[in-house]
């Protein structure tokens, strides 16, 4: 029963992202967690000793978010095991992002084709940080396939990877992470200091996830040139770990990613991956999807066999 309490959860949780993905405006736990982030930004992110109390405030919603989850699986435990495995699946379903980050990839690219440039750019800016606004399509398509690649580790492999750890408490604790650091993580005038714990913390949570999408995107897709990628790029990225499954993808692609662009309101001149600068089809979203699906599949598959082998 032990196994079960840890697998089937799992594999419903994963079965429900396939079927239902993350509808808009549906209640979900990352609305929570922003609105403590916001409200502990409003609070403590002024004055002096701003980096004291980021620190102090990510630790605190971490072990906040850490105990909630941990609790309530001890109560429902108390009360019937195969509740514990509902309310758990839905909490995975929650933690895993793979069907909305796919859905949101292919939006963009049927978006560029059926009503042009300037709705495909309004599109991209649900899911990138950078300014969209001049973008051209290629560059548009090259952005898109960058965001899968990166959130392929960050939305899909880190929260199944503390699933792996420590169940569902642990995956809500990167969930809360990274949530942090895509609100406060930024390198301004307002959060270089109050932010700077939240976006070490998501580094150091996505070190180990981050490497092992790439690996398992190279291994699925069987394209030694994506690991020499990996070897030659992955650290280059300004980001300690979206290198690695971006290197991995334009490998696979034999494309170029990277370069500078405008983030929120500020140029930055990241590195180029790749040397290729060809044309992105239309079609390739296909193959993005497939290695997204296919790379979130084996991490679930290698957890069930993981646990059903333990003793």
């Amino acid at each position: 029963m032990e196994k079960l309490l840890i697998i089937a959860p799992l594999v419903f949780g994963y079965i429900l992202d396939l079927i239902i993905g993350d509808p808009d405006n549906w209640p979900h736990p990352i609305r929570v967690f922003g609105n403590a982030i916001a409200a502990g930004d409003k609070i403590f992110n002024k004055n002096s000793s701003r980096f004291l109390k980021g620190m102090l405030l990510a630790i605190g919603l971490c072990l906040l978010t850490f105990s909630l989850f941990y609790f309530l699986n001890e109560i429902l435990l108390t009360v019937n095991a195969w509740l514990f495995i509902a309310v758990n699946s839905i909490w995975v379903w929650y933690g895993l992002a793979n069907n909305a980050l796919i859905s949101e990839g292919r939006n963009v690219f049927l978006v560029l084709e059926k009503e042009g440039l300037e709705a495909g750019r309004k599109q991209l800016s649900r899911i990138v940080g950078r300014d969209t606004s001049q973008l051209t399509a290629r560059q548009i398509r090259i952005a898109v396939f960058e965001t899968m690649s990166e959130n392929l580790s960050d939305g899909v492999i880190a929260p199944l990877f503390f699933y792996a750890i420590g169940g569902v408490p642990a995956m809500m604790v990167y969930k809360m992470i990274n949530t942090m650091d895509s609100m406060i993580g930024y390198r301004s005038d307002k959060y270089e200091q109050f932010g700077k714990f939240a976006a070490r913390l998501d580094d150091v949570a996505n070190f180990i996830p981050a490497r092992i999408t790439a690996l398992l995107m190279v291994i699925l897709t069987a394209n030694y040139r994506g690991l020499q990628f990996v070897f030659k790029y992955g650290n280059r990225h300004k980001s300690l770990n979206s290198g690695y499954p971006e290197s991995a993808l334009a490998g696979i692609l034999d494309c170029r990613f990277g370069g500078p662009n405008v983030y929120h309101g500020k140029w930055v001149d990241k590195p180029f991956i790749g040397e290729n600068d060809r044309i992105i089809e239309p079609g390739e979203i296909r193959e993005v999807t497939w290695i997204n699906q296919k790379t979130c599949f084996l991490m679930i598959l290698m957890i069930v066999v993981f646990y059903s082998l333990l003793g």
